[in-house]
């Protein structure tokens, strides 16, 4: 390609690896949100206990604090493509053989924990080696697009389109949404492993190099880059403000509108639909603003719906605040994520990614917790005031990354690479 065509180039081709990929990344959500939608009622079938239920839930989390890093650092040494098909492979046939043990009558809750537990260990290697594998599948002037593509995808797969055929495989056999999800995994599976990709630069390990001092440099790498550590940051402290949020918001709902089971569907409707809005939004404020100002710009937006969801107390204003946070969550997750591919040294991409994930899941069990406590002492709509605090402080954080004194990897993009502020 011409230097003429790079840069004329703002979005990445369908046909071949990345096409193949974004199927796989949409049919692979579809599967779990079927399993992730059946899971809870399969549980609240086993027992009536509110614990043993949530500690289904905890470890979904649970994983990503053990292993989250070391997944980064694995994902840099390996094959990342190779990683990805093979665990994909096995968390097709764990879904399979647990859908199997739900047929014959087997289900139990301590099954649901270790699946729960072995699927998102899983997905620490999983996850980090696909976010490293983008920059080796498309040119970098395009990852802003590509990461826009798959996530809405993503999202409409699995925000959308899941939820309805959920009762009707469940209506089928209470086996069916988890046998579903298994084929989906070993469909991706298949198609990962036709990619055709281009070897990341790896320099040789030094001798006696271990996954320790890798993370520890991961980590250090990602420390010294102004930018990437003011949006670690930004993004904990927005992620502690959405678990609380989210944990709280069915009480929000239905205690404090009074808006029913209706009215809890409507504003998870709207999120998704503001989601798949965002998405395809993202790039076009990124090229207008530059990534850092559209991080700015998304957490004003959410800081402003969050304010309108806690103090009006109407569910129209709960419909609009869901959907413009949708949104903007969406061109958040967009740029963050393409700044930490730019920003980072290639071969180490994988760990700069699991320290931002593993920074995020903890704020996430954390913040459920606080709106809890929160809406228990200063009632129900407080979480949702607390959350536009948290997001007004990442906006806060984020100031300092304005003016990066790091160059970008990807100097020709024209995005990443938008003049500082003045």
């Amino acid at each position: 390609m011409t230097a003429d065509g790079a840069a004329s180039r703002s979005t990445p081709a369908w046909r071949g690896g990345f096409g193949r990929l974004w199927i796989a990344a949409v049919i692979s959500r579809f599967g779990d949100a079927l399993r992730t939608t059946a899971l809870p009622l399969l549980a609240v079938s086993l027992t009536d206990q509110p614990l043993v239920i949530a500690s289904v839930t905890a470890c979904g989390y649970v994983p990503w604090l053990l292993f989250g890093l070391f997944g980064g650092a694995l994902a840099d040494r390996v094959d990342q493509r190779r990683a990805m098909w093979l665990v994909d492979t096995v968390r097709g046939l764990l879904v399979a053989g647990f859908a199997l043990a739900v047929g014959l009558g087997h289900a139990s809750v301590p099954l649901l924990i270790a699946l729960a537990f072995s699927l998102t260990s899983l997905q620490t290697l999983f996850d980090n080696a696909s976010t490293a594998l983008l920059p080796s599948l498309v040119e970098r002037e395009v990852l802003g697009s590509a990461n826009a593509r798959l996530m809405t995808g993503q999202q409409l797969a699995g925000g959308l389109l899941a939820g309805p055929f959920v009762p009707l495989l469940l209506a089928a056999g209470a086996f069916m949404p988890f046998a579903a999800d298994a084929g989906t995994y070993l469909a991706a599976a298949a198609l990962v492993a036709t990619l055709r990709i281009r070897p990341p630069q790896r320099e040789p390990r030094p001798a006696g190099s271990t996954l320790r001092t890798e993370i520890r440099a991961g980590l250090r790498a990602l420390w010294r880059d102004r930018v990437l550590r003011a949006v670690c940051v930004a993004t904990l402290l927005c992620n502690i403000g959405m678990g609380a949020l989210i944990a709280t918001l069915a009480l929000h709902v239905t205690r404090w509108l009074h808006a029913g089971s209706t009215g809890y569907v409507a504003a998870m409707t709207a999120y998704a639909a503001g989601s798949l809005a965002g998405g395809l939004l993202a790039q076009r404020i990124a090229r207008r603003t530059g990534r850092v100002r559209a991080l700015l710009l998304g957490g004003a937006v959410q800081t402003g719906s969050l304010l309108l969801i806690g103090s009006v107390r109407h569910l129209p204003a709960l419909v609009a605040g869901m959907l413009l946070l949708g949104a903007m969550n969406m061109v958040w997750n967009v740029n963050q994520v393409t700044l930490m591919q730019q920003r980072s040294p290639e071969p180490m991409v994988g760990r700069i990614a699991s320290a931002f994930r593993t920074a995020s899941t903890s704020g996430a069990p954390f913040g459920a917790l606080l709106g809890g406590a929160v809406a228990r002492l200063y009632g129900l709509n407080a979480p949702a005031l607390l959350a536009a605090v948290l997001f007004a402080s990442a906006i806060t954080a984020l100031i300092p990354a304005r003016k990066p004194d790091v160059p970008v990897v990807a100097r020709e993009d024209s995005v990443s690479s938008a003049r500082p502020a003045s």
